[in-house]
């Protein structure tokens, strides 16, 4: 393994995630990246590892 490129412009956050499961709407904090302007998880609510792509970024 080794590092391609080093992101200047990302920096790693911990953010207060809502999602809504059901009927109902639960929050969790999820590690997410600040990147161009966007938040990107990097796990899902319940710790599943997500790919870093902009497409996942949330609106």
């Amino acid at each position: 393994m080794k590092v391609l490129k080093v992101l200047d412009d990302a920096e790693i956050i911990i953010a207060d995630i809502e999602v809504n499961l059901g009927k109902t709407k639960h929050n969790a904090p999820t590690l997410c990246v600040r990147y161009k302007g966007k938040i990107i998880p990097l796990n899902t609510p319940d710790m599943r590892p997500i790919l870093m792509k902009e497409e996942n970024a949330i609106s």
